[in-house]
């Protein structure tokens, strides 16, 4: 009795051990580097990164920090940027010391985030983020410090390493940069820098396990794609059309942050082709998505036409320094799920076209909030946009004086206008209130009167005979008993 039972116990745990085992085997060759990183010391007269086209705030930071005796880089895009004669937008710094130790370090700092701790350094509008040196998760660092959906997809990630475990921690080897602010040298640990010059995007380890733990990296190996015009690796590229449904994980609010990040940078036309080509597009947009494919079947090529005309517009306002309201480019993006939707609703449910309109908007507006989480104060000028725009098409002549005092009336008319460029026939009407902004005071007036007269020949024209009023029973009774005396 005792063998058997030390035999079943034996054939168990020998069970278990192989199974844990195969498992170990799998999760090794599966998160295995594709890149060994071997570190590359870049002397100053090698590199272009130059400290006048650096932050001064940054510099102090990375100074202040080793002066008390810690590492301190500058790392990730800045250093990319400034290799391939860009202006960056921001500076980041990677350091040994701990969250704790920065945030004690400089008093115009806060501690923030519980995903990823980070330390922001503030000075005045300008803001410097200070990340700890992060490492793999290999080993189990309790829940507090690291942790994974069921789809791999990282929860909390406070796993702190060295400077080479934070290179292989980075997203693409382009980014794997650190500027040494004691020798002015960059520290390549990933061959980022041949990867600049061949204009190449390469993601670091393996790209489906990377992409599992953050399917927001496929959004931003299209948004570098499209800002750098450079050219993703294959093993970059190949599984990204296959993992879109990954980003349905992701919280609507941040995906409403990469929707600007992806739309706004002044590379909008290329980005959009690329979410497009990689099915991503989607998932961030479904209503639109499914507009886009029924539009290319009926051969309709508004739809397409006027998301690349507000694209292109806004591209050029990103390029000129001017500024850029996302409730414009959502407006654009939604106006035909909008529009077909109230078309249904007016046929279906015979409803007339002003409520159409204000449903279809409240229910297309909702409905996009699950995926891409719009603040109201952007939704709310969505819908002003949208309800101006019959307005704007009747050009009733009561009405044209308040609609050009509207204080939504610029945006309105500026999204009537990119409906005319993107082949609607809206009968002139953008040319008209483009005509009617250039004049005083007297030449609106003639433009009005003008309006009014045409109208009301039209309105004669189309007036319908009255008919006449049947008479009650009690009138005809009278009539009766009248013509009888």
């Amino acid at each position: 009795m005792f063998s058997y039972t030390t035999a079943i116990a034996v054939m168990v745990l020998g069970g278990t051990l192989i199974f844990w085992l195969m498992h170990n085997r799998n999760q090794a060759k599966h998160s295995q580097p594709i890149i060994d990183p071997e570190k590359t010391i870049i002397p100053r007269d090698k590199h272009p990164v130059s400290r006048r086209n650096i932050s001064d705030n940054a510099l102090k930071v990375i100074n202040r920090l080793n002066s008390q005796g810690y590492e301190a880089y500058l790392v990730g895009g800045c250093i990319r940027d400034l290799y391939l004669d860009l202006h960056p937008k921001d500076f980041d710094v990677a350091t040994n010391a701990s969250p704790e130790d920065v945030r004690r370090l400089f008093r115009n700092s806060r501690l923030i985030g519980r995903r990823f701790k980070l330390v922001h350094v503030l000075f005045g509008r300008d803001m410097i983020e200070v990340a700890t040196f992060r490492a793999n998760h290999e080993q189990h660092h309790g829940q507090e410090k690291s942790s994974h959906s069921d789809s791999g997809r990282i929860l909390r990630d406070n796993v702190y390493g060295t400077m080479e475990d934070d290179a292989m921690r980075r997203d693409f080897t382009v980014n794997a940069l650190y500027y040494d602010g004691r020798d002015f040298s960059v520290v390549d640990f990933c061959n980022g820098v041949e990867d600049i010059r061949t204009g190449t995007l390469r993601l670091i380890g393996d790209p489906i396990t990377r992409y599992h733990e953050d399917p927001v990296r496929m959004l931003r190996a299209v948004r570098f794609a499209a800002k750098l015009n450079f050219s993703m690796a294959p093993e970059t590229e190949k599984p990204i059309s296959e993992l879109g449904q990954l980003l349905r994980d992701i919280p609507s609010a941040r995906l409403f942050d990469e929707v600007l990040k992806l739309l706004q940078s002044g590379h909008g036309v290329r980005t959009f082709e690329l979410l497009r080509e990689y099915q991503l597009f989607a998932p961030l947009f479904p209503a639109t998505d499914h507009a886009l494919n029924e539009a290319l079947n009926e051969q309709d090529k508004h739809v397409y036409a006027l998301i690349i005309e507000s694209l292109k517009s806004t591209d050029r306002r990103v390029k000129q320094n001017r500024p850029v309201t996302p409730a414009f480019l959502f407006a654009a993006l939604l106006w035909s799920p909008m529009r077909r939707l109230a078309r249904e609703l007016m046929e279906n449910q015979g409803m007339p076209p002003v409520p159409a309109f204000q449903q279809a908007s409240m229910t297309v507006i909702t409905n996009q909030c699950n995926h891409t989480a719009i603040p109201r104060r952007f939704s709310m000028m969505v819908r002003d946009i949208w309800d101006l725009q019959i307005r704007l098409e009747r050009r009733q002549p009561k009405l044209i004086e308040s609609l050009l005092e509207h204080p939504k009336f610029r945006a309105a008319y500026d999204f009537l206008v990119l409906r005319e460029q993107s082949g609607e026939d809206l009968s002139a009407a953008g040319q008209w209130w483009t005509e009617i902004q250039e004049l005083d005071v007297h030449g609106r007036h003639a433009m009005i009167k003008s309006l009014s007269s045409h109208g009301g020949q039209k309105k004669q024209g189309n007036k319908r005979r009255r008919r006449r009023r049947k008479p009650r029973s009690d009138d005809a009774v009278s009539n009766n008993q009248s013509g009888d005396s």
